[in-house]
């Protein structure tokens, strides 16, 4: 069963990685919902922050409403990281670095790099992943790159390498480097599990191994937004790196060889 939202709440707030008046670059904390969405919660999202620092992001990007009509706040996003993944975020301050921005990552010009533990031993240095995404026919929220998968399927490309792989207490791990090539919902967590390497503790797509496993003794999912690299609305390019956080090092340190 997937764990309460409410429950997954991180300890820290955002680090700020960096900051001028068009934008600001943060490090998010694991447990951090990025902004509202259709379900009731209590905790802080990283919008709510953002906001009170700066107030004049309000109503900055695009307006989404919920079914009822109801409209989500959402000022200042440009991209987004699932609540159970830390890492590296962008948000725009202004509509002009919102657009550009934004047309960063659609054009895919935005290059970013994510570490990752998957329960299994990869045996080779690096890979492809070349799997389109739908819709799990086993649950309509979820995604899939599975035979199966429902839906309008999207194109969708992962790149990975290899860092380590071991054994921890008779188990095996590869902790890794991840490069998605696109952006789809899910999609690393998907891909992950489609090549039969699914994300340690990953309540959504790792079914019965985590219930199984001693899970590198890692309490969240394993699966940390390192890098960002991009060009800022000023015409520089920039990498922003979110340091991997001391759990992952500490069980990487498990499993080296």
């Amino acid at each position: 069963m997937e764990t309460d939202k409410d429950d997954m709440v991180g300890s820290e707030e955002p680090t700020i990685i960096f900051e001028d008046e068009e934008l600001i670059v943060v490090n998010k904390p694991y447990g951090m919902l990025v902004h509202e969405d259709w379900q009731e919660s209590t905790s802080q999202t990283l919008v709510e922050w953002f906001l009170k620092r700066s107030p004049e992001a309000q109503d900055v990007g695009e307006v989404t409403l919920t079914p009822q009509g109801k409209k989500l706040e959402r000022s200042g996003v440009v991209h987004r990281l699932d609540r159970e993944t830390s890492g590296v975020m962008i948000l725009a301050k202004t509509a002009e670095a919102h657009a550009h921005l934004k047309a960063q990552f659609h054009d895919r010009l935005a290059q970013k790099e994510y570490r990752a533990f998957v329960y299994g031993r990869m045996h080779e240095k690096w890979g492809t992943i070349d799997r389109p995404i739908g819709r799990s026919s086993q649950n309509f929220r979820l995604r899939s790159a599975q035979r199966g998968a429902k839906g309008t399927l999207r194109p969708a490309v992962t790149d990975w390498e290899r860092i380590v792989t071991g054994e921890y207490e008779r188990e095996q791990f590869s902790y890794l480097k991840l490069m998605p090539k696109t952006g789809r919902t899910h999609q690393l967590r998907v891909h992950l599990k489609a090549n039969d390497r699914p994300i340690v503790q990953d309540v959504l797509y790792s079914g019965k191994l985590r219930h199984q496993s001693n899970n590198l003794g890692l309490t969240r999912l394993a699966l940390h937004a390192h890098i960002l690299d991009i060009v800022l609305p000023n015409g520089q390019q920039e990498r922003f790196v979110a340091p991997v956080p001391r759990e992952f090092d500490e069980a990487a340190e498990r499993i080296a060889e």
